[in-house]
């Protein structure tokens, strides 16, 4: 009898990974062994150069061990990688929370219920995260410019600059840009995610608040905040790590430029990720565009576990 339920068993196992194997194929050929790959060519001076000559051979490529990760952590390129990981840390940290803080304030702003017509405000803020952030991205491309681009325009016109500013040429105005046009991709998302947590307070907590005599300020330090964090903390830690890699706002507005004088692949917009397309696509040094993609994982990795620990989202629920 054992045997039999055993066969039945083991008859349903086969059966569900039949029913999983188009989903696991494709995980595979997709995912892991690109993945596999790329750890694999992290060990070696492949490149543009010596991709032809075959591995192994006099001219080709071979691997070479930790060379790679030893040219971006003490070799010639620490001291362009190391500020390049300064910026992309500033340009994270301020893309995740400005996007939350403005997504807060338009979710209160239209939580109000005496404002009737709200709905039509949340539709015409959703407006950027529904369009495809390439075009958008492109288009501030334009809105930025500093001869004919409309920002400049409409600044000179209410008399609040006198001269054209050089948002894309100029090294601390593009990266300026770069965060504005970043948050403003981001700020809808946070929005609804503000709005659904928002929503999930009960107003007995608002009317015992009152009571009590809270302010606006206490209520919001002592009710919303804290509400909001067991909710919205998760999505800001993937919100974290999906800024730390984004590329497109990077690369498609300012193409990683302005130069930076004495940088070899890096410009004053780039962030590790743009910059390890550029190691990889226009240099042509498939090596060490793996390592720094690998480094770039652990990075994001180490962070985000790092956020969750301190967040205390790794604890269980107590009962």
């Amino acid at each position: 009898m054992a045997k039999v339920i055993m066969g039945i068993k083991l008859k349903d196992s086969i059966q569900s990974y039949r029913y999983l194997s188009p989903a696991i194929i494709s995980i595979t050929i997709l995912s892991v062994l690109p993945m596999l790959y790329t750890i694999f060519i992290a060990f070696t001076n492949y490149t543009l150069k010596n991709q032809n000559h075959g591995y192994g051979t006099a001219n080709g490529w071979k691997v070479v061990g930790l060379y790679q990760f030893q040219q971006v952590l003490t070799g010639p390129l620490k001291a362009e990688f190391f500020p390049l990981l300064e910026w992309t840390l500033v340009f994270t940290v301020v893309s995740t929370l400005g996007a939350f803080i403005i997504g807060l304030i338009f979710a209160m702003a239209l939580g109000d219920k005496n404002m009737k017509e709200a709905f039509i405000y949340k539709g015409l803020l959703v407006i950027p995260w529904a369009l495809p952030g390439a075009i958008t991205i492109i288009s501030f491309k334009g809105l930025f410019n500093s001869q004919y681009g409309a920002i400049n325009s409409i600044l000179m016109q209410f008399n609040l600059i006198h001269d054209p500013i050089l948002w894309l040429t100029s090294p601390m105005t593009s990266r300026v840009a770069v965060i504005l046009v970043n948050l403003w991709l981001g700020f809808p998302y946070m929005m609804n995610v503000c709005i659904g947590a928002l929503a999930a307070i009960p107003d007995t907590y608002y009317e015992a608040a009152d009571i009590d005599g809270a302010g606006r300020w206490e209520k919001f330090v002592s009710i919303t905040l804290p509400s909001l964090t067991n909710v919205s903390y998760p999505l800001l830690i993937a919100n974290f790590a999906f800024n730390f890699n984004n590329f497109n706002s990077a690369y498609l507005l300012t193409e990683g430029g302005p130069s930076k004088a004495g940088s070899s692949f890096a410009g004053w917009t780039d962030i590790i990720g743009s910059a390890t397309f550029k190691m990889s696509v226009d240099k042509g040094n498939f090596g060490l565009g793996a390592a720094m993609s690998i480094l770039l994982f652990v990075i994001i990795g180490t962070l985000s576990i790092i956020n969750m620990k301190i967040s205390g989202q790794f604890k269980e629920v107590e009962n």
